[in-house]
């Protein structure tokens, strides 16, 4: 483990039905006296970030062993991410080896939503040591070794809630997914646009609202792909149902794909 990454408590078992979620805590080294200005504070963040690139290279070697694939979920708060892996969830339940890891500032509430699935949940919470606004690359090889990977076929990290840190950080994950709902309205991707130009794939959340919106769908769209041309948009619908055939499609192809050893996309 890297000097400046280190583990305050370990992440305990695995969540079961009716059983409290593990815990993960971490705290990220901050040097919050640098001397020295502009360059300084560089260089500090360019070892930070060359540290969690070190960890997310491991941790794709890692699941490429096991033939797992993983899906890192990102998006503002409330645009539905936990409501989306309900719904996925009960969808593949009986066919697909689903593992969770969920990242919130605080509290298990989201863990707690999905223990009825009787999956295996990591909880990593942020904010006993600053509340950072994203998962980071340690933290989540440090939730994979409470995980059985053999008995798993789709990782999925719900990142915590926030449209511009998480896009900055590699966790070893095959693919970013980015939410975004209809109420957040048509500027976003082009207000915060790392997060939709690493992103392989865009879900607008929320169809069902748009009759009650002021909303433009096609300049959604427009404005996704505005930033990133290869990106591919699905509308969902957790409520209704609506998009959520074409978005378990795409998992199923991309865990399938993964266990053939070939690109994921």
């Amino acid at each position: 483990m890297d000097e400046d990454m280190s583990r305050t408590e370990s992440p305990g078992p695995l969540r079961r039905p009716g059983a409290a979620p593990s815990a993960l805590r971490w705290h990220r080294g901050h040097d919050h006296g640098v001397a020295g200005g502009r360059r300084d504070e560089v260089d500090v963040h360019r070892h930070l970030q060359d540290a969690n690139d070190r960890h997310a290279d491991r941790i794709r070697r890692l699941l490429a062993e096991h033939a797992v694939f993983a899906a890192n979920l990102m998006s503002s708060p409330g645009s539905g991410k936990t409501t989306l892996l309900e719904a996925t969830l009960a969808r593949l339940e009986g066919e697909m080896r689903v593992a969770v890891i969920e990242g919130d500032i605080e509290t298990t509430a989201d863990a707690d939503r999905l223990a009825p699935f009787g999956i295996p949940v990591v909880q990593i919470n942020t904010g006993p040591f600053g509340g950072d606004c994203h998962l980071a690359a340690p933290l989540i090889a440090s939730a994979i070794e409470s995980l059985d990977l053999h008995q798993v076929d789709l990782l999925v990290v719900e990142n915590v809630g926030n449209l511009v840190c998480p896009a900055e950080f590699d966790i070893g994950e095959d693919r970013k997914v980015v939410l975004l709902s209809v109420t957040e309205g048509e500027d976003k991707p082009l207000k915060y646009p790392l997060m939709f130009h690493e992103a392989s794939l865009a879900l607008v959340t929320k169809v069902d609202l748009l009759p009650h919106l002021d909303v433009d769908l096609a300049l959604i769209r427009a404005n996704i792909h505005k930033v990133n041309p290869e990106a591919e948009v699905l509308t969902v619908s957790a409520k209704t149902g609506e998009g959520l055939d074409t978005w378990v499609e795409w998992l199923r192809h991309a865990v399938q794909t993964k266990r053939t050893g070939a690109d994921a996309h």
